[in-house]
């Protein structure tokens, strides 16, 4: 593959990560606070239909692209290995698909469907509702810091590269 072509990959892998810690730090920073802030019921709902509504071609296109465009960044980097921008390359495609996407998948998406699966009216709901404010926004901000780190290193390989 051409380096032209692993630049404009590199590129939008790093506009994927961007969008992501944008979106990731908006609820580690307020948005699950202020959520926190009002009575449970109010919370659950509001979260219940974020997570209904987020769903969209739109983000699906960033949130399920840029890992691929991570998984094959980090092919390119290891079968073309050129140093520090390789290195810079294979080091944003591993934060952003263990750090951010697969945590997401296996931490943040299963208290979600509970979440759904809950009646915010219900004791029960309540009562998962205050752990799940602390432990879904404490993945977040591992999901915040890695796909910073993500950005932060395809901009090396991109600066490098240059």
């Amino acid at each position: 593959m051409s380096e032209r072509i692993a630049f404009i990959l590199t590129f939008f892998a790093a506009i994927g990560a961007g969008l992501m810690a944008g979106l990731f730090f908006t609820f580690s920073t307020f948005a699950m606070q202020a959520l926190g802030r009002i009575p449970a019921d109010a919370g659950i709902r509001a979260m219940q239909e974020i997570n209904v509504t987020i769903q969209n071609p739109l983000f699906f296109v960033v949130f399920f692209g840029t890992p691929l465009l991570g998984l094959v960044l980090g092919v390119l980097a290891v079968a073309g290995w050129n140093g520090a921008s390789s290195a810079f390359m294979l080091a944003g495609a591993v934060l952003y698909v263990v750090g951010t996407f697969l945590v997401t998948v296996v931490f943040n998406v299963p208290m979600n469907d509970t979440l759904a699966s809950l009646d915010p009216a219900s004791g029960a709901g309540a009562d998962y509702w205050r752990q799940y404010l602390a432990r879904w926004t404490a993945w977040n901000h591992v999901r915040t810091a890695t796909s910073l780190a993500a950005l932060a290193c395809f901009i090396a390989a991109l600066s490098i590269k240059t």
